[in-house]
């Protein structure tokens, strides 16, 4: 059996890309529907950290009135390097701080600057503050009975299904809640406030970082009767003379045929699910090594595919195809494991990375992407891409490490499950971890030498804004170097994960899928991780991903509605 409806603009996707592009077209005045294969939205937004990198912001001109729009082009030719798309970056400059003023005027979206440098402040044009903004907490209530549509946070970066705020000032309570009165009585409220709703709603209420993101859209999208049909997903793309009409997608009554009138908005994620081309163009993954994706198991390149059948081209090439992210694999109990992504513990004085070799190949506290691409070049010539992340006792007592907790939380069930790994002495955790002992006790004693000073000559830990932002600030001289002397030690092992793809289909500016000889497939656009990133591989700050995919949803939307408004004037009443 198959239904057929028509509407103007069918969006596929329902993360904050998809969702931007919706409301922006619906706000003038188009007709839209967004599909999700999943049964819940949010994609990986809802999962994520819920930061956009958005230059000159009104919040960013408050906290760096200096900031220019030169500086920014400057600090965007810097980071893509023979990738820079001037076209491109203009149009995230223009459009990215009216984008957010749009949403803060028009929907439910509401933003709270952040403290976060840029991530490479040192390089020409980067910052110590004034470009990543933060999604303001949500009370997701407001949802009524589609709350339970909400996609829930990632289990293993929430505490009981309590989520923490991604601003340092939320975590760094929790960091020192055994050594500060103030701390203490911050985490008891924070943690009776979420018993509390685990009582009354069966998961926390009060939500923070990518699923308030989220969750503010989707409450935005469906204030204004845009409806978010769930486990929809799209089977192919409709098209009549080269032209894409629609879609046909596998509703829960039999296939659904959406006819649009004005064009499909391709916004599925990227491609971090898609073994086979994964397996193409992750080097890690070409040489046998293990991959760990924290994105929804949904995203497995749909869109990409799908616009492949119909014309489009999807571009590879960046030195690095995703955004990188070290991860562990966290055995949960019954059978389930989760994937941990060491988004904190590497900038903690007295934890350091190291090799198979026992040697450290990198500055820890340099952001996830860099220590990811060093781990993957490190590893070059060998199968399997994996460093461990070590510390001492007073290390672990007060941050813990990984998926392990900090005092007072037991470690014990992770040390018998064998996720943390354990010696009384270094070369007794070296051989528990398989690396070489002698090794990591020289690579060690090395660097104690120094770490008492607070130094770190070998990788220069501490230098810029970015290395301390994530640090201990209590910890003197330097916030992210302390040594690893007091045992037992501790050991987590860490593989390679992403956040979401930069690879992707050639677009316009304004969204048009490419072929590859640059002519437009009519009718279909693309947004988010399914665009070719604007970063061109790298990982300039806080928020390169939300941030330009918002602002180019925003662009996309009024696009096509444009567009539409001018072809409703051509055509005759």
């Amino acid at each position: 059996m198959s239904n057929e409806i028509t509407c103007d603009l069918v969006v596929v996707g329902s993360g904050a890309a998809g969702l931007a592009t919706a409301i922006t077209a619906r706000k003038r005045g188009l007709d839209v529907i967004v599909l999700e294969k999943e049964p819940v939205f949010g994609g990986t937004t809802a999962l994520s950290g819920g930061v956009l990198w958005i230059p000159l912001s009104k919040y960013g001109r408050q906290q760096n009135p200096a900031d220019t729009v030169e500086r920014v082009r400057e600090y965007m030719k810097s980071e893509t390097g023979n990738n820079y798309d001037a076209a491109a970056v203009q149009c995230f400059i223009e459009n990215g701080p009216k984008m957010v003023e749009f949403f803060e005027r028009e929907t439910e979206m509401r933003f709270v600057p952040t403290l976060y440098p840029d991530y490479h402040p040192d390089a020409r044009g980067g910052v110590d503050i004034g470009r990543s903004i933060l999604a303001a907490p949500y009370d997701i209530r407001a949802l009524g009975k589609d709350m339970r549509r909400l996609k829930p946070p990632l289990e293993t970066i929430t505490f009981m299904g309590m989520m923490f705020n991604s601003s340092n000032a939320d975590l760094k309570h929790f960091f020192r809640a055994t050594r500060s009165i103030a701390s203490f009585f911050y985490v008891v409220r924070r943690l009776a406030t979420h018993i509390k709703e685990l009582a009354l709603y069966r998961r926390g209420i009060n939500v923070t970082s990518g699923n308030a993101l989220a969750a503010r859209l989707a409450k935005s999208a469906l204030a204004i009767d845009i409806p978010i049909l769930t486990s929809t997903p799209v089977k192919e793309l409709l098209s009549e003379d080269g032209k894409v009409v629609g879609v046909r997608a596998a509703a829960t009554d039999g296939d659904l045929c959406i006819v649009a009138r004005h064009g499909v908005v391709l916004a599925c994620g990227g491609f971090p699910h898609d073994l086979k081309r994964i397996a193409q163009v992750y080097p890690h993954v070409k040489r046998g090594g293990e991959h760990l994706s924290p994105t929804p198991v949904g995203n497995t390149g749909d869109g990409l595919t799908m616009a492949e059948k119909v014309g489009g081209a999807v571009k590879v090439g960046f030195a690095d195809a995703s955004a990188w992210m070290p991860v562990s694999n966290v055995p949960l109990g019954k059978g389930r494991t989760g994937v941990f992504p060491h988004l904190l513990d590497r900038y903690k004085p007295g934890v350091i990375g190291v090799l198979r070799n026992g040697r450290r190949f990198t500055n820890e506290s340099n952001s996830y992407h860099d220590v990811g691409a060093a781990l993957m070049r490190a590893c070059e010539g060998e199968r399997e891409t994996a460093m461990w992340l070590v510390c001492d006792k007073v290390a672990l007592d007060k941050y813990g490490l990984g998926y392990a907790k900090p005092a007072p939380m037991p470690v014990g069930p992770l040390l018998r499950k064998g996720y943390l790994i354990k010696g009384k002495t270094i070369i007794e955790l070296a051989r528990n971890c398989g690396i070489a002992p002698d090794a990591l006790e020289m690579t060690i004693s090395a660097y104690n030498r120094d770490a008492v000073r607070g130094e770190d000559p070998a990788f220069h830990r501490g230098r810029t804004s970015f290395n301390r932002y994530l640090a201990d600030p209590d910890n003197k001289p330097n916030p992210c170097v302390a040594p690893i002397a007091t045992g037992p030690f501790y050991a987590v092992k860490v593989v390679m994960g992403d956040l979401g793809t930069f690879d992707g289909l050639r677009t316009s500016v304004t969204g048009e899928v490419l072929r590859a000889d640059g002519s437009q497939v009519e009718g279909l656009y693309a947004v988010g991780n399914d665009r070719r990133s604007v970063m061109g591989g790298n990982y300039p700050g806080a928020g390169i991903t939300h941030g330009p995919n918002m602002t180019f949803g925003y662009v996309t939307g009024n696009a096509i509605a444009t567009k539409a408004m001018a072809h409703k004037e051509k055509v005759p009443a």
